[in-house]
């Protein structure tokens, strides 16, 4: 039955353990935390200094400054490696090891948070956490809080938590969106535009940690996926199929210039050519649909070249059309206040004008032509 959107799904009920903080450790299977590189060799202080930098732990320090820690709503705590991992409460911890340590507040630029009591400290050497056996026992409460829920991921933290249910658990798609409050839909979406990660890396072509930024725009591949001209470059299948490899075998090589063009290559030094989805990702995807814009881009000319290839040579000439029209009737418009007489502009404007009458006189000899030719062949249908 699918969760009410506003009502989350029962956790396993526990009494809470009261666990010091220094036994708590980040979890670096955090989907959030991976999108921004965390892996299992990611060191406890460098998710400290990610958690504070990305994700808004100064808000909650200052909050648990002044009101202290709430404990009905403890942290959820799983056993892996022999430590305690924080799978849900992760910028919690944060924020008090924080408070805790002036060395790591001086570290973090975090001088400015407020100072917090001994006796106050005192009460923070412990937090309330309820023990799952494994992750799995939570994932439709941690889903449905953070897919569809009040404190939400990014798509690209969803399509990982979305990955490991689906891994861990084996539950469909469909479930899982019913479990999360989330259309089935867009768990297909999701899941999908991980898995083309997933490939890419898998074939050996592109990894994640590879992007030129830090952070993978994992949206731009969400949504390029959705359009034609990506789904028949790489022979997609489509998200309702639900497959572990939704590119085709043979476009592993057009799957890696994709990737690179969504997202750069530090490797290389090379920018993404993906600035922003509107308009970029509309140009890309038609430029992929035909081959001599996708030869341009190919040869290293850019995005706006190969765009500008793919609209055809009768729509650039008519744009080029309207665009000097436009910057007559600009320079027409400030012809009284704007010309003081300059003998290059006078110049300019007289080279432009031969160059438009030059331009008139071609494009009416080809209308002749063309309208004889029309004619000619009316008269040859008519005998």
């Amino acid at each position: 039955m699918k969760a009410a959107k506003n009502s989350p799904p029962k956790v396993p009920q526990s009494t809470p353990d009261d666990v010091p903080v220094k036994d708590l450790h980040f979890d670096t299977r955090n989907p959030r935390l991976v999108e921004y590189g965390v892996t299992a060799k990611t060191s406890q202080d460098d998710i400290l200094q990610i958690l504070w930098e990305k994700m808004a732990v100064d808000e909650i320090a200052m909050s648990i400054a002044s009101s202290g820690f709430w404990d009905y709503e403890p942290l959820f705590v799983v056993k892996e490696g022999g430590v305690d991992v924080v799978i849900e409460g992760n910028r919690r911890l944060a924020a008090i090891k924080i408070l805790h340590s002036h060395k790591l507040q001086e570290h973090l630029k975090a001088t400015d948070l407020p100072s917090v009591s001994a006796k106050d400290l005192e009460k923070l050497e412990s937090l309330p956490v309820i023990r799952v056996e494994k992750r799995a026992d939570v994932w439709p409460y941690l889903g449905f809080k953070h897919v569809n829920g009040p404190a939400k991921w990014r798509s690209y933290a969803k399509a990982q938590y979305i990955a490991f249910v689906r891994k861990t658990t084996s539950e469909s798609l469909e479930a899982i969106a019913a479990q999360i409050g989330d259309r089935h839909r867009t768990v297909q979406r999701l899941y999908r535009a991980l898995m083309v990660i997933e490939q890419a890396e898998k074939a050996g072509i592109y990894k994640r940690d590879s992007a030129y930024r830090r952070q993978l725009a994992f949206s731009h591949l969400m949504t390029a996926l959705d359009y034609e001209g990506f789904a028949r470059f790489l022979e997609l299948a489509d998200k309702s199929e639900e497959s572990a490899e939704p590119v085709a075998k043979n476009r592993m090589k057009e799957l890696g210039e994709v990737c690179r063009w969504l997202w750069g290559d530090n490797r290389d030094d090379t920018k993404p050519l993906i600035v922003s989805q509107n308009p970029n990702l509309r140009q890309l995807d038609q430029i992929l649909a035909h081959p001599q814009a996708l030869a341009t881009l190919r040869l290293g000319h850019g995005l706006e070249a190969a765009f500008e290839v793919s609209k055809g040579d009768d729509v650039v000439f008519e744009e080029a059309l309207q665009d000097a029209k436009n910057a007559l009737v600009k320079a027409q418009g400030r012809v009284s206040s704007g010309y003081k007489g300059e003998p290059h502009l006078l110049e300019l404007a007289n080279t432009i004008s031969d160059m438009a009458d030059d331009l008139a006189g071609v494009m009416h000899s080809k209308a002749n032509k063309l309208r004889k030719r029309r004619h000619g062949g009316e008269r040859s249908d008519a005998e």
